[in-house]
């Protein structure tokens, strides 16, 4: 019988430190999050849809702002999974390459700019845990991850430039290297 009690109680006792976790991010990152969210919207409706457009399609233009400085921008302003909608504006074989590279960068940022990636915000709150327990500043190491995960991002995206003209070429598909954002669901 203790065992079982002994295993109820544990049981139970994950679901209050589960709890008291949970409060404490609601006085905490919770508020961070939702201002930074308002912060990017405002950012978005003061610059305009059709700007924010134009700025994705003149950054499809060579490789450095098509995976670094598109996908923090688009990270930034959208969030993830909104982020991948930026990828809309590059030609068809650049399109790989761009999710690639978005797809890792809304990892590398969490412990900068929380609001990006709020759904694995845990990963970084235990990892930031353990580094506090050391006596050492988490913001440091954010800011590391966050540059190293711009240039492993920017690589993984060229690297996949690499491999989709590979699988192109293998394949015998031509995907078009010219933007057309003229396409939608009713003229493709």
């Amino acid at each position: 019988m203790k065992i079982i009690t002994d295993f109820a109680s544990g049981f139970m006792g994950l679901f209050q430190t589960g709890g008291k976790t949970f409060i404490s991010w609601m006085s905490s990152i919770v508020p961070v999050v939702l201002l930074l969210l308002v912060l990017m919207n405002t950012i978005i409706a003061f610059l305009g849809e059709e700007r924010m457009n134009k700025l994705a399609m003149a950054s499809a233009k060579n490789p450095v702002t098509r995976y670094m400085i598109l996908p923090f921008l688009a990270a930034f302003m959208l969030g993830n999974p909104m982020a991948f909608t930026m990828g809309r504006f590059l030609p068809e074989f650049y399109k790989p390459s761009f999710y690639a590279s978005q797809a890792q960068f809304c990892h590398t940022s969490n412990g900068v700019f929380p609001h990006i990636n709020p759904g694995e915000l845990f990963i970084w709150l235990g990892i930031a845990q353990g580094v506090q327990k050391l006596g050492l500043n988490t913001m440091d190491l954010a800011i590391r991850y966050l540059l190293v995960g711009l240039i492993m991002n920017f690589v993984g995206g060229w690297v996949t430039d690499f491999t989709t003209a590979y699988v192109c070429r293998t394949s015998g598909v031509k995907l078009s290297k010219q933007v057309d954002v003229s396409l939608t669901p009713d003229n493709a």
